[in-house]
């Protein structure tokens, strides 16, 4: 488990991004259960994944954003190309009715053990 000393060693070399996402209203429950799998498998068995966050908001849950840090721009890039994040992207095509994402840069990277 990555500690929050370890997660703010050097934050400049994290890559960061955000997506917004729309998802059709009718197939929500369809995309949490894809999203969940996904980020699990990305947590498990990626390194270079340091942390992803899927929320959607309180009153449309509908929009979700996934907030995602990774050691560098190249563990990000890997993990485009790892097999249960090709196999959400396929899950989730007809789900999405948007995307957007947006590229961060970290001031600071905090994170409590709970």
């Amino acid at each position: 488990m990555t500690t929050a000393s370890s997660i703010l060693a050097d934050d400049t070399q994290r890559y960061v991004r955000i997506a917004d996402i729309e998802i059709d209203p009718a197939q929500l429950s369809a995309y949490r259960t894809a999203v969940t799998t996904q980020i699990e498998a990305a947590i498990r068995l990626e390194p270079g994944v340091l942390a992803l966050y899927s929320v959607s908001d309180t009153d449309n849950p509908a929009h979700v954003t996934v907030f995602e840090i990774y050691a560098s721009i190249e563990a990000y890039q890997a993990h485009l190309e790892a097999a249960h994040f090709k196999a959400y992207k396929g899950a989730t095509q007809d789900m999405v009715k948007s995307l957007k994402l947006r590229e961060a840069v970290p001031i600071v990277l905090g994170a409590k053990r709970s």
